[in-house]
């Protein structure tokens, strides 16, 4: 219960990384590696619903860019497939 009140009393910051994903993180707490302010802050509540209003393209970012270069039309399966396997190559190297 003692969690819940200062989880009520925190003040979160809305943050983004290069791929576009959003998340919320406790403004006394440092950004990690990669992921940078998006400018908006506020109880969970209106953090979650910021995000929910502006992160309407769930695709990352370098899929959309991929699909986008090549005209292909969007499928799930097309683009869970590439972005696997760019990162199942990207690991064995």
């Amino acid at each position: 219960m003692n969690t819940n009140k200062q989880e009520e009393k925190t003040i979160y910051k809305v943050v983004v990384n290069h791929e576009q994903q959003y998340s919320i993180w406790p403004t006394e707490r440092e950004n990690a590696l990669g992921w940078y302010n998006a400018s908006y802050s506020g109880s969970k509540e209106e953090c979650l619903a910021y995000i929910n209003k502006v992160w309407t393209e769930m695709r990352r970012l370098a899929c959309r860019k991929q699909l986008r270069s090549q005209h292909v039309r969007h499928t799930r399966s097309f683009c869970r497939s590439r972005c696997t396997y760019r990162r199942w190559k990207i690991s064995q190297q």
